[in-house]
Order: C-alpha cells, then structure tokens, then sequence
C-alpha cells in the first residue's frame, strides 16, 4: 500500500462515509474493497470522496474496478463517488459526481 495512503470512515444510520486520502495504488485498491466488503452491507448508500487523493494510479483504478463486483451479485446499497478524482474510480461515469 502507498506510505500514505489512509481511509477515514464515518457512517450514521443509512449512510458510509469513505474519505481516501493519499495515493489510490493496487493495495489502496484491496484496503478500500476491504472496508467496502465489511462495512456496506449495514447501509444504503455508500460515498467515496476522493477530494483528498493526490494520485490514483492506473493499477490501483483497475484493480477496484475489476474487483468491485465481485462484493456481491447483487448489493443492497448503492455506491457514489465525490470529487477530484471520482471519475477515475468510479465503474460508471453516472456515478461520480
């Protein structure tokens, strides 16, 4: 995992925070499927704000993409990305923001 990179999680009753902050590589991509995997499943919806990323390398983008559907077939919540980078996480452009 980049040195520095970090996961601020903040959730309340029907909502899951991500704030990344740092650089997304390849294990940044596993660190956030981790808490994604572990923590969505008690939400509706999750935000990824990603306003804080310095970079996001192009393994690290592949990576989350390739594996965000292999969470589940079908999730009960619904994922959105925020902010600089958004658009370069997010599976779909319609979810980014």
């Amino acid at each position: 995992m980049a040195s520095n990179f970090r996961i601020t999680v903040h959730e309340n009753s029907d909502s899951l925070h991500l704030k990344l902050v740092g650089e997304f590589d390849g294990d940044s991509a596993w660190e956030l499927l981790n808490v994604l995997k572990k923590r969505a499943g008690r939400v509706c919806r999750v935000f990824v704000h990603t306003s804080s990323l310095k970079r996001v390398h192009p393994f690290g983008r592949e990576t989350f993409r390739e594996h965000l559907g292999d969470l589940d077939a079908a999730p009960p919540w619904r994922i959105l990305f925020t902010g600089d980078h958004a658009c370069q996480l997010a599976p779909e452009r319609r979810l980014c923001y």
